[in-house]
């Protein structure tokens, strides 16, 4: 827990200036509104009682000096209102950068195990309700504990006895507070978690609206939908009932204190122990009693908010990836592009078999290879551990004679390109898009990369060109063009290894001739390996390797492989 507070604290530290400016004008702030009462004593004891020609003026020279703090309370106020929010604001910010560099360290592994909607939802609600608590925290506990302390002399001035019946609520107050704060809490977990459940759920629903609709699903998507928003319901009432019990309850408090200062106080004024003015002023100063209390309480919920979403923010921060750096790792700059398996044995889980199994294989510097076979017998995932998107539990994989392992994730990764079957892009341009490859890329850079692709013509008869809008993950074009955009990010990359995962399967035949164009145009001088879903697309490579379960059932070229009449023969039988 020291840890958590530790950290928790620590984010005050940029801005400890401006923290303190805020503390400062709510302790001023605080201090002012408990002089209100006092003038008002003051005219209705002091003046009022014994009314003579100065009364007049000490009236309008009271107003005025209240009408001077009043000035300065409502400045006081603003700094610590739009500071104090500017402060919160610039801290959450602070946690949601540091948390999404954090999330782009972290390796497919975890990612495979995550749903969307629930990151999301760590990225905003939680770290909301953490900046309301570093804002509202401190200055309302600081604020109300003046107003408490302050009241709570000032009445012990007036009347003592009177003062010690109304602490006397306290205790129970407290108590009754304590019970249903837990009761709140239990439930504002419940409703992070079925909130973050909801956003998963839509999330999920709108990446696959296409599917949903193309099913007639509509229905079905609905009544998840409606599944965890009732869920999610049940947990608000529940929430909402302990938030109604807690504060008509505390109504209550507060009534039974203002009964007793009337009937006291009405009694004291009959026994000429206390005077009208002071019943008045006492009156006045419940109120100021009663709000610190229940702030304190808010702050308490809040608290508990914010401290939710700070450890499932440090939670989530303390999260090693999966792959990542060894200590020694060294740059690799500029890889040959020689690629070695010795023995490598790969599975997604520890409880799951091998999808890579004592597998040898050697790719020399400049091959053109292509990885053939049925569905699961490790294609992709072989591809996967090539640029350490998982690590491997046995063997060793090798570029140029270094172990991958040995080398920096980010040399690593820089020497290979991959073109996906699935494309991913980004919402914005084509520019854009292309520049993902090359960040410092020129324009001209660009459109050369886009010619070697084949995607410069289809680009110009664009409306607006490379400046085109291409709509979110390249929804405006086609599964061609999509692809084209791909090649040109790496021809822009220009790496010396690249790999292709089945880059054509989901092409008509036009575009897979103009893709396939391409990826052998990317291919020169470079080392590559092809997945190959149509044979017809491999017939060129200098060796086709066939996958099984079991490992490489036969490798050669095209021709040689079809004399052998085996694996490959039967595949390409198939096809």
């Amino acid at each position: 827990m020291n840890h958590l507070w530790k950290k928790f604290l620590s984010y005050y530290r940029p801005y400890w200036r401006l923290f303190t400016v805020v503390m400062v004008c709510s302790i001023l702030g605080s201090a002012i509104s408990l002089a209100y009462p006092l003038f008002t004593r003051y005219i209705t004891k002091d003046v009022l009682e014994g009314v003579d020609e100065n009364s007049l003026n000490q009236i309008l020279l009271t107003g005025a000096a209240m009408l001077v703090l009043a000035v300065f309370q409502m400045g006081f106020n603003y700094v610590m209102d739009y500071h104090g929010h500017r402060m919160g604001a610039l801290m959450e910010s602070d946690l949601r950068s540091e948390l999404f560099s954090h999330f782009q360290t972290l390796s497919f592994p975890f990612y495979d195990r995550q749903k969307t909607g629930q990151l999301m939802s760590r990225m905003t609600n939680d770290l909301f309700w953490l900046s309301e608590l570093y804002h509202h925290g401190p200055e309302d506990l600081l604020k109300y504990s003046v107003r408490f302390i302050g009241t709570f002399v000032i009445l012990l001035t007036i009347n003592v006895p009177l003062t010690l019946a109304i602490f006397a609520f306290l205790p129970f107050m407290a108590a009754f507070a304590i019970y249903f704060n837990k009761k709140v809490n239990a439930a504002l977990k419940r409703n992070k978690v079925r909130i973050s459940e909801i956003n998963a759920q839509v999330e999920d629903n709108f990446a696959g609206i296409r599917v949903v609709q193309s099913y007639t699903n509509e229905a079905l998507e609905k009544e998840k939908f409606e599944y965890e928003n009732n869920r999610f319901l049940d947990s608000r009432k529940a929430g909402y009932k302990y938030e109604a019990y807690f504060s008509n309850g505390f109504e209550l408090f507060i009534q039974l204190i203002s009964i007793t200062v009337i009937v006291a106080g009405g009694a004291a004024i009959v026994h000429s122990s206390m005077d009208l003015a002071d019943l008045i002023t006492f009156l006045m100063y419940v109120g100021f009693l009663i709000e610190p209390i229940q702030r304190v309480i808010n702050v308490a919920v809040l608290y508990q908010e914010g401290m939710t979403g700070f450890e499932r923010f440090v939670e989530m921060m303390e999260i090693e990836p999966d792959i990542k750096d060894s200590p020694d790792a060294i740059e690799l700059k500029h890889a040959n592009g020689k690629i070695a398996f010795r023995n490598v044995c790969f599975r997604y889980g520890n409880n799951q078999p091998n999808v890579v199994d004592h597998l040898s294989l050697k790719i020399e510097a400049g091959e053109y290879a292509a990885l053939v076979g049925p569905s699961g017998a490790g294609k992709t995932t072989i591809c996967s551990l090539i640029p350490r998107f998982y690590d491997i539990q046995h063997g060793e994989i090798t570029i140029d004679g270094i172990n991958i392992q040995d080398i920096t994730l980010s040399s690593l990764r820089k020497n290979i390109g991959v073109v996906q079957q699935d494309v991913y892009l980004f919402a914005g341009t084509m520019l854009e898009n292309i520049r993902y490859g090359k960040r410092d890329a020129t324009d001209e850079e660009i459109i050369e990369a886009a010619k070697n692709a084949h995607a410069h013509d289809f680009i110009m008869k664009l409306p607006n060109g490379y400046d085109t809008d291409i709509g979110q993950r390249g929804v405006r074009l086609s599964g061609g063009q999509k692809q084209r955009l791909s090649i040109a990010r790496v021809f822009l990359k220009n790496p010396p290894i690249v790999i292709f995962d089945e880059a054509t399967s989901a092409l008509d035949n036009e575009s897979e001739k103009v893709v396939k164009d391409s990826l052998e145009r990317l291919a020169q001088n470079r080392t590559t390996l092809v997945i190959a879903h149509r044979l017809s697309t491999i017939r060129n490579a200098e060796r086709i390797i066939v996958l099984k379960e079991n490992g490489i059932a036969e490798e050669g070229t095209h021709q040689e492989l079809m004399n052998r009449n085996g694996a490959y023969a039967r595949l390409q039988g198939v096809q």
